[in-house]
This record gives C-alpha cells, structure tokens and sequence, in this order.
C-alpha cells in the first residue's frame, strides 16, 4: 500500500512518515501544495493525507483537482482547522475523513486502515489482460472463454501480475506478497510456480503473456495490437 503526505510543517511530516513507514506502508512526502499536487497526479497512491493550509495551494484546491482528475483515491484531511465549516467544506469538496491537530498517532493509523479497507471495495471484480479473465470474487480465470482451474497460489501470483499489468515484478517481492517470506537465492519455488502458472495460461493460447525479464523478474502485459 502506497501512501502520499502532504505536509509543510516538518516535524508533524516527518512524524507520520516514520509512523506510516513502521506500519508498513511505502510512504511518499511532499512539503507544498503544488509538489502534493502534482505527484497526486502522476502516481498511484492507495490513501492521501493532506494538510489544509499549504505553501503554493492549498488543500482544498489540491483535492478539488485531484477529484476533477478523476482520482477516487481517500483522502484524509489533516489540520489545525477544526471549525464545523472547514470540515462540512472538506468533505463537500470529496475528503472521506477529517482529523484535527494535535492527534494521536494511533488513530491517524486506525482511519488510515479503515478508508483502505473502504476503498477495497471500489475495486475492479475483474482483472483482464487480452482474453484472459481473472474474476476476482468467484475466484475463476478464463482465457478465451475456456475455464483455468489453478491452486490458491497459482491464483494469488496470477492475480499479483494481472495487478500490476506492465510492471516487472522482482523475485523478492514475488515472494513476499505470494508467499509471505524473504526470497532466498538458493531456492527456486518462484521459477517453478510461474513455470507451471505458464503452463496453464500460456502453453495452449496466443499471444503469450507471462515474460521473463532476465536479472529482473516476471512481468505480465498483453501485446499492443498494430
């Protein structure tokens, strides 16, 4: 889960950071409005925590362009201003949750999880790259219509892959995400489960969508037509 701060006052930025970081989360910072802005933009993010009054441009038009954008990504508003106005403002303008200044870190994290697990739901059901389907809530992956039985682990790097389309995946991260360890060079249980994943999705269908990117790791991209 990736995360973006934007926040002026260093202390309070370099707070949640270190916070959001131990908790596990990958954690970008921005210290004014139009750098808040702009990465908003041009990355993809899971949650924002955005402080009101900013250098440059404040919050409220830092969220306004983001939802204009067509960005749904939560956005938890982080402030000093805690007149019923300035949050009737916020959440009218698309913010999901409003926290004042001074806070406790422990319930900055717990609204962070909770609009994470609210904005689940809002994802696709089904993940598709060229003709094949992985639908996400029965649990099933077609490819041109013909059905693929994979095991859980098949289905989960599968669907790691069809994510993150385009994207080569290191091993390390494979093996983390997949089999919730540390990648250890002298094994090879990722080559073999991607080998057998290829077997089922690949061997028998064109165009070929799982690649190897070699001293790198594994990508899944459907080929550009033309």
């Amino acid at each position: 889960m990736k995360i973006l701060i934007v926040e002026d006052e260093p202390k309070t930025g370099a707070y949640v950071r270190q916070g959001l970081t131990e908790a596990g989360f990958v954690v970008d910072l921005a210290r004014d409005g139009m750098d808040g802005l702009h990465l908003g933009l041009t990355e993809d993010y899971d949650l924002m925590v955005l402080d009101v009054m900013l250098p440059s441009l404040d919050g409220w038009h830092v969220l306004q362009a983001i939802r204009k954008a067509g960005k749904h990504l939560p956005v938890l508003f982080l402030t000093a201003r805690d007149h019923v106005d300035d949050r009737v403002k916020g959440l009218e303008l698309g913010a999901d949750d409003y926290l004042v200044k001074p806070f406790a870190f422990s319930e900055l994290l717990a609204r962070v999880r909770t609009l994470l697990r609210r904005g689940k739901s809002k994802e696709p059901e089904v993940l598709r790259a060229a003709d094949l389907e992985l639908d996400l809530l029965r649990r099933r992956v077609t490819r041109g219509g013909r059905r693929i039985d994979l095991t859980a682990k098949e289905f989960a790097l599968l669907e790691l892959l069809a994510r993150r389309q385009g994207e080569v995946l290191p091993r390390s991260l494979i093996a983390s995400q997949v089999w919730d360890m540390n990648f250890d060079s002298d094994t090879n249980v990722i080559e073999v489960a991607v080998r057998r994943l290829r077997a089922k999705v690949d061997d028998d269908f064109e165009p070929k969508l799982i690649r190897t990117v070699r001293g790198m790791g594994y990508v899944l991209e459907a080929p550009e037509c033309g």
